[in-house]
């Protein structure tokens, strides 16, 4: 079996700047009450008609720059998104067309903040297998446009931020490389984080609707139900990756969490007794931008030098589903 390494990576979030401090303009909210909820302090939000794949775009070229592919090269197309600019067909298709590649496969995976992790995991095994050889795998989101940002919605509104980070994964001839993915889902607390709508079941076709059925069309989330699972399940599926791979908490330079909640990041490092340093945090400049919250702080760290090469890391990711996942890369 062959073995696939990114050789690539790159992000890209909106221009548009907004502080905590930004929103009290807006809500009924402060600076202390996100920063001591989330460790939040600003995010990126998209503007006008600036959607998913506006930041998809140049992430990606900006990866395949890094890597030294052109757009012949690359064989398959993996998007993590849970709000592409259409209802359908996905992002991939845009970024087909927009990057100017072959007719290859492309397709998104709505695995919300586990998407990213879930999308490398799919075209690792493309690459193993010897199907594929050059991927393209993306995370980009542009959640808030379906967020209510009042009073009412600031739970959540508070939270999310946009933006897109991609990655170039291709043949390994080294030692570097994707050493294994894992991924899960526990589909029974769904509704604990979800958005009802639109969607085919009951009444939550888009059709004329009451203002108490469009609450329906926002983002919903139990934060005590997802915080008590989120903390559970991180450290379950970190520890799978060591197990896996025969390795130590000592032999991993650094965790790359999913960005939800800057208090998830620190409960887990507590329950796992690690170093709270040894677990990566930028979601006090970005908030929680869903799909696209690992590879963007994965290329921070890269960037600060804080991966580099010969080290082994693991990406952990946990959301809506609830799905949960883990990769674990020697880069």
């Amino acid at each position: 079996m062959k073995k696939s390494k990114i050789t690539g990576i790159g992000f890209h979030v909106p221009k548009q700047l907004v502080t905590n401090q930004d929103l009290t303009s807006i809500m009924d909210t402060s600076d202390e009450w996100i920063r001591t909820r989330s460790g939040i302090e600003q995010r990126r939000w998209v503007q006008g008609d600036e959607a998913a794949s506006d930041l998809a775009i140049p992430a990606s070229i900006k990866a395949m720059e890094m890597a030294g592919v052109n757009p012949e090269d690359i064989d398959v197309v993996v998007v993590g998104t849970i709000s592409g600019d259409y209802f359908f067909p996905g992002v991939s298709a845009q970024l087909q067309a927009e990057l100017g590649l072959r007719n290859i496969a492309a397709f998104d995976i709505k695995a919300a903040c586990s998407a990213f992790v879930y999308s490398l995991s799919i075209a690792d095994q493309f690459i193993q297998t010897g199907q594929y050889t050059t991927a393209l795998v993306v995370g980009a989101e542009a959640q808030t446009k379906f967020i209510n940002k009042s009073t009412e919605g600031r739970d959540i509104a508070v939270l999310f931020g946009d933006g897109a980070g991609a990655a170039v994964l291709q043949v390994s001839n080294d030692e570097s490389g994707i050493l294994s993915t894992h991924l899960h889902c526990q589909g029974k607390d769904l509704k604990n984080l979800w958005m009802e709508a639109p969607g085919s079941s009951g009444d939550n076709q888009i059709n004329t609707v009451t203002i108490e059925q469009a609450k329906r069309f926002e983002p919903y989330m139990n934060g005590r139900e997802v915080f008590k699972n989120a903390v559970v399940r991180f450290p379950e599926v970190i520890h799978e990756a060591l197990e896996k791979n025969n390795l130590s908490m000592d032999d991993i330079s650094l965790i790359i969490p999913h960005q939800a909640n800057l208090r998830i990041i620190q409960s887990v490092a507590k329950r796992m007794g690690v170093e709270q340093d040894k677990f990566y945090a930028n979601i006090q400049r970005y908030g929680n931008t869903t799909a696209a919250s690992i590879p963007i702080a994965l290329c921070e760290a890269v960037e600060e030098e804080k991966v580099k090469e010969g080290d082994t890391i693991i990406l952990a990711a946990f959301g809506a589903g609830y799905t949960w996942a883990s990769a674990a890369i020697r880069w």
